[in-house]
């Protein structure tokens, strides 16, 4: 992990410790239970989100040029991946690279403080008034975010706008920033317009905005509290150190940083290539479609809170009351894929966590869920929140090894889907963690309980 304040590529390094030999087979018999009929379920799926990835711009080299991702699996978008060490608008080249990392941990440190003012920063020295922040007249649920290969200029906006069922558009920068070494999803935005799009308690923190305003930068809680980016620090972004003036989980996939269209202008991001669409009571998945031929081409969207068509009870409508939808045993992973993916996880017992780490070595716990079930061929989606929509939600009482258990441990957004592990059996769950421990079989904690998914490789390969 990189700290605060440390040299851009300094990486702290935590040497790769041995896997112990994988445990003993739960009383009972892990194969025994792995080879259970699985019976058909009744659960209405949930529709899911879609991903992306960067481009890579340099302070000594310019524009390296432009790399395109073969599929977009995760993440929300194609972001510009720039290092900030001198604003060079005119270099910020932009282009399809693949997806970041997880950015989502294990439970929060205790004693943090509760709300949203508890992890903001004191405002310190008096700084110069960049911008005056509005008060919070309301708050927009986010449904779509657009990423687009160049500027959306605002009659595209307007026109994106109009189209039946948008609430709300508000233009936004998009670009992966180098943080302390770290690859970090960021948005510029316009604080007194954007903040309606957050979550409640973070909309609702004047002190939050203030300090984003005064250009300071808000990080999600995990990538602060796991990443190593101490509130009230500073992290060197190219040659500009930017001051962590809050937590705060924006709840739009993998952004993890949200600073002022002022400081995203310093810092090289390009301007208006993102878009955040409020679109309450339309289906999320119709819309998309239909704003894929009003934007450029090249455009990517991602579902971020999917709005889903209602089900009639017997299933063939797109109206009225919501209903069931049977689920075949053929839904779901064999018991040779299941006993496949978690020998693969059994086999990295004892590796460290690290923030954004996808394996082999180091992960973070949805990394370590999508690379433990690709040795399986089992493409599961990178980040938890999808991984949360890719297959039935179980109840407890009939979870089976190799479902996932999730729950919300970030306290500057309660209602996101934070944490994951992988169902062991015997009441034991096989995760990473959190920074400073490693990859283990633990007792399932029903703590900040989200939900159990079973996995169906079909819904898991169209999550995006």
């Amino acid at each position: 992990m990189r700290r605060g304040g440390a040299v851009l590529d300094q990486r702290a390094r935590v040497p790769p410790q041995p896997p112990p030999h994988p445990p003993s087979p739960p009383r009972g018999g892990l194969t025994r239970a792995l080879a259970e009929a699985r019976r058909d379920l009744a659960y209405r799926p949930r529709l899911w989100p879609y991903g992306a990835g960067p481009v890579v711009v340099r302070r000594v080299m310019g524009v390296v040029g432009a790399a395109v991702a073969g599929t977009l699996v995760v993440g929300l978008m194609a972001l510009a991946d720039m290092s900030a060490a001198e604003p060079e608008p005119s270099a910020a080249g932009t282009g399809l690279m693949r997806m970041p990392a997880e950015r989502r941990g294990g439970e929060p440190a205790s004693g943090t403080a509760s709300g949203a003012d508890g992890f903001v920063a004191g405002t310190g020295p008096v700084r110069p008034v960049v911008e005056q922040v509005a008060p919070l007249k309301g708050l927009r649920k986010p449904h779509l975010f657009v990423v687009a290969r160049k500027s959306i200029d605002q009659s595209t906006a307007d026109r994106v706008a109009r189209v039946k069922g948008v609430r709300a558009v508000e233009l936004a920068d998009a670009a992966s920033v180098t943080m302390d070494g770290k690859k970090v999803q960021t948005l510029g935005v316009s604080p007194s317009s954007f903040r309606a799009y957050t979550p409640k308690s973070t909309a609702n923190s004047d002190s939050l905005w203030a300090n984003v305003a005064a250009g300071d930068v808000a990080v999600s809680f995990v990538l602060g509290n796991d990443g190593g980016l101490r509130l009230g620090g500073t992290a060197k972004s190219g040659a500009r150190s930017l001051r962590i003036g809050a937590y705060a989980t924006m709840g739009l996939g993998t952004i993890d940083a949200v600073v002022s269209r002022q400081t995203a202008r310093s810092l090289g991001l390009p301007e208006n290539n993102a878009l955040v669409v409020s679109a309450p009571s339309v289906d999320s998945a119709k819309l998309r479609r239909t704003l894929l031929r009003v934007l450029p081409k090249g455009t990517q969207i991602a579902s971020v809170n999917p709005v889903a068509p209602k089900v009639t009870a017997g299933g063939s409508g797109q109206t009225g009351q919501t209903g069931q939808i049977p689920w075949s045993a053929e839904s779901f992973m064999s018991s040779d894929q299941i006993r496949t993916a978690l020998t693969a996880a059994a086999s990295k017992l004892g590796r460290p966590y690290v923030w954004g780490a996808e394996g082999p070595d180091t992960f973070d716990c949805s990394g370590l869920v999508q690379w433990a079930y690709a040795q399986a061929g089992i493409r599961v989606p990178r980040v938890t929140h999808q991984q949360f929509v890719a297959g039935p939600h179980v109840p407890m009482a009939q979870i089976q090894p190799g479902d996932l258990i999730f729950w919300r441990h970030d306290p500057t957004n309660p209602g996101y889907v934070s944490h994951v592990a992988i169902y062991w059996g015997d009441g034991k769950m096989l995760h990473a963690p959190r920074t400073g421990d490693v990859v283990k079989i633990s007792p399932v904690s029903t703590r900040n309980l989200a939900g159990v998914v079973r996995i169906s490789p079909g819904v898991a390969a169209r999550v995006r």
